[in-house]
């Protein structure tokens, strides 16, 4: 009897378990899987560059081809890089602060010790960066290729140019040389040091050359970092303060918790903060 009853219950066992696994595979067959989409991957063939370029573009949720947008160009714009972070930051700052739905150009790299630097003599550098020198070719590109480009297939307002590390020593290059290209520059931790701070150095009389139009300049850098890098951050904010352009908004951010590998998220919100201050809402 008590066998009998072993047999039964498990007989049970079986059939509830070949039960729930047909319920499971129902289940399965039923649901929907779609890929999850924040915007679009795009190929540019670069005459200037002589090669594709990547580009991952994030648009905002419910975007309209008839309205205009602010585009933030991102270097080091890779997926794999920084782009789908500074996406989400820009998202939030649309959806919890003042600043408007924006559109995100990210340039994903190829050899970014070629493109985000300018030539040297320095042996050394020559040695350790033997692609480098060709920041001239890719501001070419993001001016004469790029830029035109995104113009022509969005409606655009404002621009942004986000870079740091070397991407902040070219966004510094252009702040200083073709400063028309962008209305606003967030500039994390600039690699000024690059041949022998030569840029930095060359930073007033460059200035005293650029119209006074309006622009807003972020410049950030780590209390972790290499002091050499502290030094030039601040030196090149006293520069860009003491040009005196009346219509310049400059803007300095010693990160207290940061080195060079923490940095650029927090930063990157800090700066934002700046431009976008969050505003009670309207009762």
């Amino acid at each position: 009897m008590i066998q009998t009853k072993k047999k039964m219950i498990k007989k049970m066992l079986i059939a509830c378990s070949m039960l729930f696994a047909f319920q499971f595979m129902v289940l399965a067959q039923n649901e929907k899987v779609k890929p999850l989409t924040i915007g679009e991957v795009r190929t540019l063939k670069s005459k200037i560059l002589n090669e594709d370029r990547t580009l991952n573009i994030y648009l905002p949720q419910g975007f309209d081809k008839t309205k205009s947008y602010p585009v933030i160009y991102l270097l080091d714009g890779s997926i794999n890089e920084d782009f789908i972070h500074v996406s989400g930051l820009v998202q939030f700052f649309n959806q919890m602060y003042a600043m408007p739905e924006t559109i995100v150009v990210g340039i994903a790299n190829i050899d970014r010790k070629r493109d985000f630097t300018f030539h040297t003599d320095l042996k050394d550098l020559q040695k350790d960066y033997p692609t480098t020198g060709h920041s001239d070719k890719f501001i070419n590109f993001l001016e004469k290729e790029l830029k035109p480009y995104i113009e022509n297939q969005f409606k655009t307002t404002d621009t942004y140019v986000f870079g740091q590390s070397l991407g902040g020593l070219l966004a510094t290059e252009i702040l200083l040389k073709k400063p028309e290209m962008f209305n606003n520059y967030f500039i994390i931790s600039p690699s000024l040091w690059w041949d022998d701070e030569s840029l930095l150095k060359q930073a007033n009389k460059l200035l005293s050359t650029i119209p006074d139009t309006k622009k807003f300049v972020y410049v950030s850098v780590g209390k972790g970092e290499h002091p050499v890098m502290v030094k030039d951050a601040e030196d090149l904010y006293d520069t860009l303060k003491k040009s005196n352009k009346k219509n310049w908004t400059v803007e300095y951010k010693m990160m207290e918790g940061d080195n060079h590998a923490t940095i650029l998220h927090r930063s990157l919100y800090e700066g934002l903060v700046k431009l976008f201050p969050y505003k009670e809402p309207k009762k």
